[in-house]
């Protein structure tokens, strides 16, 4: 089927409720679980029921979707993940048998980017604190945001991005990710994302033929993360990366075990070389918050030896 006709069959399976939420720039992230309740996200609220969707609907919508990425969901094949088609945002499914019916995940981009001067007026960053993320980008330190799901990690690294082009708007970027979420208003940049047989390893090996200023990885879920230190450590300082840990330093010991999932080694020494910021994000129940920022000085008798900037 043709793309437009496969869009324009996928419009007509959304449903009131799930196009209600697509179209909404308040709404960040849209849920179907297994039981056919639809769970919607907004900003600053907490996730709330709203609306239910037959089976036979979410099995068309996850049909429809799988076929516009070139893919197959099935029994033999029961996880799909991609760009949803529509909106261009992130798109995770399941069937059975790994869930007891079919469910999925549709996380939405930001709908604009927010500067790190908006996240100091909206208390999520200190006075202290943006100053020393300012310094950061102006020194090229690599930076490495961490934070668990759903904590504003992407939406940080967008103002950070913000701050760096404001720095130097003549910085050639590179952006590595899974699914289009960085934005970024540079006008020299190229943004790639995986593809069926490219992952995040081969861009970030591809990327150094590109003639980048600083690299960029959205998320750093893989083995791509040894490719990434290597770039940053050997020429191509100022980088920016996201990365699901519980605190900053644990940022560090997960970057360890992404390693070694191409590595003997967990490359401590060459962390502790190419990782100089660390910012640690999180949801409180009073809002998005930066919690913690480190300085990272190397790794030697064992740990890393860090200072706590704030």
């Amino acid at each position: 089927m043709a793309p437009d006709r496969l869009k324009n069959k996928l419009g007509q399976e959304l449903g009131d409720v799930l196009e209600t939420a697509l179209k909404d720039p308040q709404v960040t992230e849209i849920m179907l679980n297994p039981d056919g309740k639809i769970w919607i996200e907004k900003h600053g609220e907490e996730m709330k029921v709203a609306g239910e969707m037959p089976e036979g609907q979410a099995m068309m919508i996850l049909s429809t979707v799988a076929s516009s990425l070139d893919k197959v969901i099935n029994k033999e094949s029961p996880i799909l993940e991609g760009v949803f088609p529509l909106y261009s945002c992130r798109f995770s499914g399941q069937i059975p048998p790994v869930v007891d019916g079919p469910c999925f995940t549709i996380r939405k981009p930001a709908s604009q980017i927010f500067t790190l001067a908006q996240y100091y007026d909206s208390g999520i960053v200190s006075e202290k604190q943006l100053e020393i993320i300012q310094k950061a980008v102006t020194a090229r330190s690599n930076i490495l945001i961490v934070g668990s799901t759903s904590s504003g990690k992407t939406t940080l690294a967008n103002a950070i991005l913000d701050c760096m082009v404001r720095d130097n708007p003549n910085h050639r970027l590179i952006i590595l990710e899974d699914t289009r979420e960085i934005q970024c208003s540079a006008p020299n940049k190229v943004q790639m994302q995986t593809a069926q047989g490219v992952d995040l390893i081969t861009l970030a090996r591809a990327n150094l033929r590109m003639r980048p200023t600083r690299i960029i990885v959205g998320e750093v879920r893989g083995g791509e993360a040894l490719s990434l230190l290597k770039t940053w450590n050997t020429g191509h300082p100022g980088g920016l990366a996201t990365i699901h840990a519980n605190s900053a330093y644990s940022g560090l010991t997960r970057m360890e075990q992404l390693i070694l999932e191409v590595s003997k080694s967990p490359m401590q020494t060459l962390i502790g070389e190419a990782i100089d910021l660390v910012i640690f994000i999180q949801k409180t129940n009073e809002g998005r918050k930066i919690s913690e920022i480190i300085n990272v000085k190397e790794f030697s008798n064992g740990f890393y030896q860090t200072q706590t900037v704030i």
